[in-house]
């Protein structure tokens, strides 16, 4: 059977975490394709530059939004199938990081990377399936990255939560798909954001965002499980993560620089 897959045509485009990065970049992408895009964040400001953008066809609406509040996430999936039309593309893509060292383990500091970065997607996935499986249709992308394949260096946290997603989007697959709602996962390489900027690893094959979104279209179109890039990155890394443990984390030690560090 073939999934459905998300035209401008078909209704709305939801996207979360709107407000900057690859968010703010994919609702400019999604909206010049000719969708009626609605942009949530918590940053009231950055979504009324957002809204401003020249866009073409399309539009972007602002609904602002924390997804750490579950009342708020199903208010938030209303309003849009009030104010707009239904929701034919969901991309669950608000996300946080924090560095996470080895030295010094800090429970608040997962606490809150999980809340947003695994809960938050879940917050927001349960009104938008209630939608699809009403409409028996519907197309949603979670975003997670690269670091979901194995640990790096201060990655703890913000690494394990995008291995949840993909543990997540895989196993709600085998129901989704009875009810004609597509989902995918994306796993992009490192962008150049304000997250990554925290990073204190080496970041190969860095992406700007502008790029990023147009590989996340073109996967959003193709409807493919996985969407990963950039391939020069991804392949890469697939082959590390199928390596015996002791000699990929002895790899990454190396190639990260890690060896050469001091404790803490």
């Amino acid at each position: 059977m073939s999934l459905f897959r998300a035209s401008p045509e078909d209704g709305v485009a939801w996207v979360t975490g709107a407000s900057g990065g690859i968010g703010y970049a994919l609702c400019l992408a999604l909206a010049r394709e000719g969708y009626t895009v609605a942009a949530s964040a918590r940053s009231v400001d950055k979504l009324e530059t957002l809204t401003k953008e020249n866009v073409g066809n399309g539009r972007i609406v602002a609904f602002p939004l924390d997804v750490t509040d579950e009342d708020a996430a199903r208010a938030t999936v209303e309003r849009v199938e009030a104010e707009l039309g239904p929701i034919a593309l969901a991309v669950l893509n608000a996300g946080t990081s924090l560095p996470a060292a080895g030295s010094r383990v800090q429970p608040a500091l997962y606490e809150r990377v999980y809340d947003v970065n695994i809960f938050g997607v879940v917050r927001c996935l349960a009104p938008v399936v209630e939608k699809m499986k009403a409409r028996k249709r519907g197309q949603i992308a979670i975003v997670g990255s690269l670091t979901a394949y194995f640990g790096l260096p201060t990655t703890a946290a913000y690494g394990s939560t995008k291995s949840a997603l993909n543990t997540i989007a895989e196993a709600l697959r085998f129901d989704l798909r009875k009810i004609n709602v597509r989902i995918q996962m994306i796993n992009p390489g490192f962008v150049e954001t304000a997250m990554t900027r925290l990073n204190k690893f080496p970041m190969p094959a860095l992406m700007q965002t502008d790029a990023a979104a147009a590989r996340m279209v073109t996967g959003l179109r193709s409807g493919g499980f996985e969407v990963v890039f950039p391939r020069r990155l991804a392949w890469p890394m697939k082959l590390v993560r199928i390596l015996p443990h002791g000699l990929r984390h002895e790899l990454l030690f190396r190639l990260s620089g890690w060896n050469k560090r001091s404790w803490g």
